[in-house]
């Protein structure tokens, strides 16, 4: 048989597409093209798949080979469609079955020796071949333990393109490991709570913000323990669910970084440096892939030291933290990366850090720099603002007892139960739902049109004013908002212009 067929899939964004690999052999000068809009990965295929041929045993034709990669128009990139051209070219040239390529879908890279290599994006190709009702996949044994993530699927995890070849000639599939459930992973253990001193109020900020996966901007002089307790923001946050979970692993997956387990097991916690470019954080690149904001989905995204990030990467935050997801357009095409997480940043007041004491030295030019980096529309998507001052010499030295963050959980997961019953959490609420849930009196109503009248909030600030009170009721198991919930809302959002009604109640 000169022609042959065989499934794979193609990456687009962080899902999958359907591509059949066409492999035509015919007499002519020997000859091997691939064609059908692959980058230099998929071209550089064809070495590849010669040696390791050759070097599995098996004959490799000396006629004029095409293999066409359908459809055309869809861009094929990275090194994933090495195992579906070899077992194309296996097929058309009489070495194995044909027939049995209807039942299989096939995905990896090959070694020159025919070794199977793993690629990213295996749980999305899985997901895409349970999708499209087809019975099995074959996936390089390393990637074995993520293509079983897919319920129902038959997964046949190979070493080699000769274990392959036996499979599709009737041997029994290699079975692949078993996925490593959440629960069952160990961890090493997250920093704690308990190491933090003399910060109660930041503290109860942060239990606030995880509780409702509010956005948290942390700024004080240097040293005074920022990075600290950004960094113990996922010890009090509740574990993956698996739906999740799953979500986490195909996002992380389509960027390589997918563990050896199968599922990622624990929430994500980015934190990139300051020099990363607006592409890098978002998402982007010739092939879309995503950045930053996607890799933190379900997690804490931490920009440590805000006011040095590039302007321009900064302003591309905005869209993913108001709509949850972003939207990469290249050419005639356009992926979307789902982006909820937390954002959680934390800058000093003033280019040297002491703002208001007497050892600054900032001008006047310096503090109008410092603030230009920090626009107002940035900042008005972050839900409390918290001042990070320098702890006692009494607090450092260890004296009371400190919160742990096993406490410090329980009070978020019961926040939370509340929320996940009313259908989502409190930050990602729909307006129309905001206005039924939260419930203000009448105290708590005229504080926040005050503040609102007054101009020390804006529309959206308001609504996200009625986000942060409506997780401190939660927080106090109450159903209805009362004043001291929206002064403290207030408080944590602009805390140098709170009213003495504010501060009253």
């Amino acid at each position: 048989m000169p022609l042959a067929r065989v499934t794979t899939f193609a990456i687009d964004g962080i899902e999958s597409r359907r591509v059949t690999v066409e492999v035509d052999i015919r007499l002519g000068l020997p000859a091997f093209n691939v064609v059908g809009l692959g980058d230099k990965a998929v071209r550089e295929s064809r070495e590849r798949v010669r040696a390791a041929v050759h070097n599995s045993g098996f004959d490799f034709p000396q006629k004029r080979i095409t293999a066409n990669l359908a459809p055309a128009y869809l861009r094929k990139v990275g090194p994933g469609f090495d195992l579906a051209i070899a077992i194309g070219v296996l097929a058309a040239s009489g070495q194995v079955p044909p027939e049995a390529l209807e039942r299989w879908a096939v995905f990896g890279e090959l070694s020159l020796g025919g070794e199977l290599r793993p690629c990213g994006g295996t749980l999305a190709v899985a997901e895409g071949v349970a999708r499209h009702g087809i019975e099995g996949l074959v996936v390089p044994r390393a990637r074995g333990a993520e293509a079983g993530l897919v319920e129902g699927l038959q997964v046949a995890a190979a070493s080699s393109l000769s274990e392959t070849a036996e499979l599709l000639r009737g041997a029994d599939a290699p079975s692949p490991p078993e996925p490593v459930d959440c629960a069952a992973v160990e961890q090493d253990p997250l920093p704690d709570l308990r190491d933090v001193r003399g910060h109660g109020d930041v503290i109860g900020g942060l239990i606030i913000a995880a509780a409702g996966g509010h956005n948290l901007l942390l700024s004080g002089p240097p040293g005074t323990g920022k990075t600290m307790l950004a960094r113990r923001l996922p010890s009090i946050l509740p574990p993956l669910a698996h739906e999740e979970a799953l979500e986490v692993t195909r996002i992380h997956s389509v960027a390589g970084l997918s563990p050896t387990s199968g599922l990622v097991s624990a929430r994500p916690f980015r934190a990139p440096h300051h020099t990363i470019s607006a592409p890098g954080l978002v998402g982007g690149g010739s092939s879309p892939m995503p950045g930053e904001v996607s890799l933190a989905h379900h997690g804490v995204l931490f920009l440590d030291e805000l006011s040095e990030f590039n302007r321009a990467a900064l302003e591309a935050l905005r869209q993913p933290l108001e709509d949850g997801r972003v939207v990469v357009v290249r050419g005639q095409r356009s992926a979307i990366f789902p982006t909820r997480f937390m954002l959680v940043a934390a800058t000093n007041p003033c280019v040297c850090g002491y703002l208001g004491e007497r050892r600054c030295r900032c001008t006047e030019a310096d503090l109008a720099r410092h603030r230009r980096r920090l626009s107002g529309p940035l900042l008005d998507r972050v839900d409390l603002l918290l001042h990070v001052c320098r702890p006692s010499a009494e607090a450092l030295a260890g004296g009371g007892e400190a919160m742990t963050s096993a406490q410090a959980r329980e009070q978020v997961l019961r926040a939370r139960e509340r929320q996940v019953a009313r259908g989502c959490l409190n930050a990602h609420l729909p307006v129309a739902w905001l206005r039924r849930v939260a419930a203000l009196d009448a105290a708590g109503r005229r504080m926040l049109t005050r503040s609102y009248e007054d101009g020390r909030v804006s529309a959206r600030g308001h609504d996200r004013v009625l986000r942060v009170a409506r997780t401190v009721a939660d927080l106090a198991g109450r159903d209805a908002d009362a004043a001291q919930d929206v002064a403290l809302a207030l408080g944590f959002r602009q805390d140098e212009t709170r009213t003495e009604e504010e501060k009253a109640a």
